[in-house]
């Protein structure tokens, strides 16, 4: 079983940052892929990031070259640097595990306004 739990979410003004985090359980957190999708009120849930075990990336192409996503085996930590936010980034993020099945966080609330 592996539990996640997120943090950094928050309100934030348009152009602003945020940094997420989210901590993995589990000795095995390495071999783990791992990422992020975020849910808007009434949209789908969309891929935001992921990261594979082996460090390679992939993004949304609405978020590519202003949200970075990386990863800390030693923390079992991966996280989600956002720049440059925009109002429609704001949503609900949750953080995914993948290792024979999926894993979820609780999510954590982003919102981007003025």
């Amino acid at each position: 079983q592996v539990q996640l739990v997120e943090s950094g979410g928050g309100l934030v003004q348009p152009g602003g940052s945020l940094r997420l985090s989210c901590a993995a359980s589990g000795s095995i957190f390495s071999r783990y892929a791992m990422g992020w999708f975020r849910q808007a009120p009434g949209k789908q849930r969309e891929l935001v990031a992921g990261i594979t075990s082996g460090g390679t990336t992939n993004y949304a192409d609405s978020v590519k070259g202003r949200f970075t996503i990386s990863r800390d085996n030693a923390k079992s930590t991966v996280y989600l640097q956002m720049n440059s936010l925009k109002p429609e980034d704001t949503a609900v993020y949750f953080c995914y595990a993948l290792y024979n099945r999926w894993y979820w966080g609780q999510g954590t609330q982003v919102t981007v306004s003025s």
